[in-house]
């Protein structure tokens, strides 16, 4: 039997600092907190501000987690490494989240999220998304589960990531662009800008808006919580089984922090504890048009853009912040998770962000070398493990979280399979 783990694992418990709490917006008189219970699923609230180390997977999720995919497969990526000219001099392996049914590590955490919210009566789960991996494993675990689903899906994706959307439609969910007129925050930015292309934050406040005017609703988040980044240390601990050897750097990409947390957290509570990878860097790549971790001030802000939900302290552009329509749309959050920025505070993790043209540059390198197509957020982990190979010392092992695959991103590779085609541009730049 092939292993999956039984336990998320919950950083929380090792961190060398405690987590700053979420607090209530100092200027709202009623509390944000105490209104989780009204959205949240009560079970992601448990663990949320649980100290647990090790937090039991219900049965029923693990089993749903076997039939969607788990565990999934780290594969030596020789074909890359010989495009890259490293082979024999740096060693790279990918932990293939892609080979999930929806594509992408997003259901991970979809699959226990709705499965609380179903337990605890709710009919109905209701969230957010940007490029669609978020709403589609939601649609999915909601169509698995036999519960609807409401997905406010940021206006630019809407309208780009076409796919997606058809395929949430096609699960029975309902797909809504943000900003909406179903909302009062929805028409509000409406009303402001006629064409807003929507942000994450904006969505989110929609969604929470959406689902306060239902007790049968329950919201579902895709990222960023401290419950959230717990079920996807699935993916971290079967990397602990799955890897020949020890690495010199680990990478992932980030938007709210969900997967870079799921990959690398494992790894990172055993340094903590003084248990291993005491070499081991921990790399987190980001767009440039959304650099929270790079660029962004760490301090509480809101979690979305109305505050509807509580403060967080995190890295953060300011809930405000409305990023440029970029085909990486999952990267455009304005802030990062508690835990995420405070090892990034302490200097556990060194960020780096980049241009959207030099990452699909690389996404199409790795997809000639390997046979994979990438998903654009995905990509942005693919340019840093490029970067770092070409500088590792020699023996180096790199292991990166390719956290989905594109096969529903052809919006993002139009353009630059065309230039390539026609000889405008080459896979990098000289």
């Amino acid at each position: 039997m092939t292993y999956l783990p039984s336990y998320w694992y919950n950083i929380v418990a090792d961190l060398p600092v405690p987590l700053p709490p979420l607090l209530d917006p100092p200027e709202y008189e009623s509390s944000r907190i105490a209104q989780l219970t009204k959205i949240l699923p009560s079970r992601i609230i448990d663990e949320e501000y649980t100290l647990n180390r090790l937090i039991r997977i219900p049965e029923e999720v693990r089993a749903v987690y076997r039939k969607i995919g788990r565990p999934t497969p780290l594969i030596r990526a020789e074909g890359f490494e010989k495009a890259l000219g490293v082979h024999r001099v740096v060693t790279i392996y990918y932990k293939y989240e892609g080979a999930l049914l929806a594509g992408s590590h997003k259901l991970n955490t979809a699959v226990p999220q709705v499965y609380y919210a179903k337990t605890d009566g709710a009919s109905e789960v209701v969230t957010e998304t940007g490029a669609g991996q978020w709403g589609l494993a939601v649609s999915m675990a909601a169509a698995m589960l036999g519960v609807k689903a409401a997905i406010f899906m940021t206006r630019s994706s809407y309208l780009s990531k076409v796919s997606r959307r058809i395929a949430m439609e096609a699960l029975g969910a309902k797909v809504i662009p943000s900003p909406s007129r179903r909302t009062k925050t929805g028409k509000n930015a409406l009303y402001r800008n006629a064409h807003h292309p929507g942000t994450l934050g904006l969505a989110i406040t929609e969604a929470v808006e959406y689902v306060l005017a239902s007790p049968y609703r329950r919201y579902v988040a895709g990222s960023v919580l401290e419950s959230v980044i717990t079920h996807q240390t699935v993916i971290g601990q079967e990397v602990l089984h799955q890897m020949p050897e020890e690495p010199d750097y680990m990478v992932a990409c980030v938007g709210g922090g969900s997967n870079m947390a799921g990959f690398t957290y494992p790894a990172i509570g055993m340094k903590l504890r003084g248990e291993g990878f005491e070499k081991t860097k921990f790399i987190a790549a980001e767009s440039a048009a959304a650099p929270r971790l790079s660029r962004g001030e760490y301090r509480y802000d809101g979690l979305d853009t109305g505050l509807v939900l509580p403060l967080a302290k995190m890295y953060t552009l300011g809930r405000e912040y409305v990023p440029p329509p970029i085909h990486a749309a999952g990267l455009r959050y304005h802030g990062a998770s508690s835990s995420l920025s405070l090892l990034r505070k302490l200097g556990y993790i060194k960020a780096v962000a980049y241009e959207q043209e030099e990452v699909l540059r690389a996404a199409i390198l790795f997809a000639r070398s390997e046979g994979i197509i990438p998903a654009p957020e995905s990509a942005h982990a693919i340019k840093a493990v490029i970067d770092i190979s070409h500088k590792a010392p020699k023996g180096s092992v790199i292991i990166f979280n390719l956290s989905g695959h594109g096969l529903l991103d052809t919006d993002a590779y139009e353009s630059i399979c065309n230039e390539l085609v026609t000889g405008e541009i080459s896979v990098f730049n000289d």
